[in-house]
Order: structure tokens, then sequence, then C-alpha cells
């Protein structure tokens, strides 16, 4: 299918869309003016038409912030150094996966602001597919509460006598469907995408998805860390019509990592992400109920610190690289 038989509204607003997502403070950026936040990244396009000419399509900024997000809820409290973490591990995935990606540059030289350098890349236009792509390798999370009630993922059957943090014998896809900016992604089948976007480019997403993730699994396991399972998003390329990887791609915010060393399945594994912060905020001393409408209080300086920890050594440990 081409870009122009696609079926699918752009989920990235055009150009000329007013300000949407979330209430977040913007920076000025010369030649780039601001047309979306989401949870934790912010979108520009070029204001200056010698951007597009330069870059030689049409593009898009985006800019990963400190913010950070929880059961829905986009906190008070930012992660120093969140933003450049997740973006320098997900240019270092970009190049170890061979997948056409939206990326066209990173560096100032190339055009990135100054201001955001380190957290920004320069991207390729995508219409996005309202499909969150999940593949799961291990047993856990919201996947596990489903197995518990009917041994299904997603309807998918898996055997007797798994438990949590089992390794699944082959990995599986499960994907979601987009909610809105503070609302919660739902768990669908394969059926309910093919309802959505065909069944030529769902059997293309799975094929993608398990892809990547078996790639990413290997690499990860080389450096002593599992890959559980992860979430990748897709559009099309809106010059070529390609079927193009989007978004952050396998960050701490985007999969669940534990370390190899200390895996042992039957319990819930420590992992490289938001865990500290969410153990905080579910425990008696935030005094915050998940299950209110109320925002959550602000984090303490020591769960702040062992959360940014943690992002970084998933960053040093995959990488191989010191982060500076």
């Amino acid at each position: 299918m081409t870009h122009s038989e696609s079926p699918l509204p752009a989920a990235e607003p055009a150009p000329s869309a007013p300000r949407g997502g979330l209430d977040t403070e913007t920076l000025d950026l010369p030649g780039w003016k601001h047309i979306y936040s989401g949870k934790v990244r912010d979108l520009y396009v070029p204001a200056d038409e010698s951007i597009t000419e330069r870059i030689g399509q049409e593009c898009v900024l985006v800019v990963a912030s400190d913010r950070i997000s929880a059961y829905d809820h986009v906190l008070a409290s930012e992660i120093p150094d969140k933003g450049r973490i997740l973006t320098q591990l997900s240019l270092w995935w970009f190049e170890q996966l061979g997948v056409e990606h939206h990326v066209l540059a990173s560096t100032v030289d190339a055009g990135v602001p100054a201001a955001v350098e380190g957290r920004a890349m320069i991207c390729k236009k995508l219409d996005m597919f309202p499909v969150e792509c999940i593949a799961r390798g291990y047993l856990t999370g919201s996947g596990l509460e489903e197995y518990r009630q009917s041994r299904t993922v997603c309807s998918i059957p898996l055997p007797e006598g798994l438990v949590d943090g089992s390794r699944l014998e082959e990995a599986i896809f499960t994907p979601s469907a987009k909610a809105e900016v503070g609302e919660h992604d739902e768990n669908i089948t394969y059926d309910a995408v093919v309802g959505i976007v065909g069944e030529d480019i769902a059997a293309r997403l799975r094929e993608l998805t398990l892809e990547i993730y078996t790639k990413a699994e290997e690499i990860a396991r080389g450096r002593g860390i599992i890959l559980a399972d992860t979430k990748v998003e897709f559009g099309f390329d809106v010059a070529t019509g390609v079927i193009t990887l989007g978004d952050e791609v396998l960050t701490p915010d985007s999969s669940r990592f534990w370390d190899a060393a200390t895996y042992e399945p039957g319990k819930a594994q420590p992992s490289y992400d938001k865990q500290y912060v969410r153990d905080w905020l579910t425990s008696a001393e935030s005094g915050w109920d998940k299950s209110s409408d109320v925002a959550p209080p602000a984090l303490p300086a020591d769960v702040v610190a062992r959360t940014r920890s943690r992002y970084v050594e998933a960053y040093e440990k995959l990488t191989g690289r010191t982060f500076a």
C-alpha cells in the first residue's frame, strides 16, 4: 500500500495544527514552532522553510523532556538527564537494528537547535498507526494478570504452569490501542489490529515487531540484560509510503529490562525503569491513592536520584558507553 492509499489519519498534528496534548512549558527554538506535547516528548515543526529545504523533506523535531509519567499521570517531579539518556539510547538502538527508522539528524551540525542538543532528533514526518506494537518474550505485568485468569495473553493461548517471569517458547505479539494523553492504553487482539489497519499492514507490523524484539533480545542478553518485553510504534513515511519505525525505541520507558544475573522466575524481577517511582507512589509514605483523581505528590530526592541511576545503568550496560 502506498502512502496515498493509506486509510489512516495522521497521528502527528499537521504543521498548521494548534498546540495540543499536555499543557507544558515549551522552548523558544529559533526556526521551529511547537505543535504538540505528549507525556514526555514535545514536537516542533519548521517555522522557517529553509529548514525543510535543507533537510530535503517534511520533518518534525522530537524533543525528549525530563518529565516522567506513572499510572497515567505526568508527575510534577522530573528526572535529571532522562531526556538525554533516552534519546541517546534510542539513537544507539536505531543503529543496531537495521530497519527503516524515522531519524534524519541528531546533531547541532545537522540542524538540531543547540538548546536541545543531545535530547532531540530531527525525524521524518510519519502518519502513525493508532496501535502500540508490543512483543513479549517473558510473562509478567498485565500479560501475567490475563494469563492467571484465562491462560492467554491478548487471546493467545499459552501453556499451563507458567509463573511471573517465565520465558516463553517464542515471543508473542500483544498489541494495544493507543489512548489519549492521560488515558490508559487497552490491550487488543491481533484480529482487532486487522480491523484497524487491514490484514496486510497488520501482518507486517507483527513481523517487524517480533523481528526487532528478537534481535534486541539477543543483543541485550549478550550484555547481561534480559529484554522481557518492548513497545514500538510505526507509521507511513509521508515521502515514500514505507512502513517506518518511529518514536523512541528500546528504552527503559518503552521496554522492561531485567538484570540477567539476578533473574529468577516465580517472582517480580527488579527492572531498569520507573520501579522506584511506582513503588514509592503506592507506598504508605506517599499517601497517594492511585485509584483517585488526585494528582500524585512530588517525588522525594532519593527516589529521583535512584531512578536516574537506573536509567544511566541501563544505558551504560547496553551501549558499553559512559554517560557523561
